[in-house]
């Protein structure tokens, strides 16, 4: 019997929208899941939803002002994430609007749904050289807590793709999920309870990201 579900993909002005819808009808179908995919600015279709996800590329600050221009959506999205409980993946500065704040371009509160805040990365190499910013390319993953449903099928050291110059810090370790290293830990998807983000770009992450995504559809937490 096929599974069903509707997934809100919020278009907060910024984001890789395309290539996350076309990762999702892929795994959808590879996975033998009726998906209806809405790409949406409504908080009508997030309240609709049955899963709900939040991408964002570029800077933190313009990213909330875009969450924060949509009508009703940073409401609707608590309502429906925090007190409903329904399945939640923030991507990239999707994941990162989930921390306490941001410190890119000035102090910019964040959703709160997460320990910690977004500060700017000072990777260095072991001899103390500075590392080039953003990251920017494949980095392994070291599954922190392998066992979450998210991470169902994954392999430890797999490779993901990350493009970014600010990461979570500060964060707590029982919400990390799964960190990479360049020039020191960085926390590479985080989760708690309903909700997950990934720092790297899942639809941009080969089998690893489809794999991440496809576990999300069938997510029932």
């Amino acid at each position: 019997m096929r599974t069903s579900v509707k997934i809100a993909v919020i278009d907060p002005g910024s984001g890789n929208l395309a290539s996350v819808r076309r990762a999702l009808e892929r795994v959808a179908r590879e996975e033998a899941v009726a998906a209806e995919i809405a790409v949406t600015t409504e908080a009508a279709d997030v309240r609709d939803a049955d899963h709900i996800i939040l991408p964002g590329q570029g800077a933190f600050a313009a990213c909330r002002r875009g969450l924060d221009a949509l009508p009703g959506m940073v409401e609707t999205l608590t309502e429906q994430v925090i007190e409903r409980g329904k399945p939640f993946l923030g991507i990239c500065v999707g994941m990162q609007l989930m921390a306490e704040r941001g410190l890119e371009h000035g102090v910019t509160p964040g959703l709160g749904w997460i320990a910690g805040e977004i500060a700017p990365m000072d990777p260095r190499a072991p001899d103390g050289a500075e590392l080039p910013l953003p990251q920017m390319g494949w980095n392994g993953l070291h599954l922190e807590a392998p066992s979450h449903p998210l991470l169902d099928g994954l392999a430890e050291g797999g490779h993901a793709y990350f493009v970014h110059s600010y990461a979570l810090a500060g964060g707590r370790a029982d919400q990390l999920l799964a960190s990479a290293d360049y020039g020191g830990p960085v926390a590479a998807m985080v989760g708690r309870d309903n909700l997950a983000g990934t720092q790297f770009h899942s639809e941009k992450s080969g089998t690893i990201g489809l794999r991440i995504l496809a576990n999300f559809l069938r997510w029932r937490p």
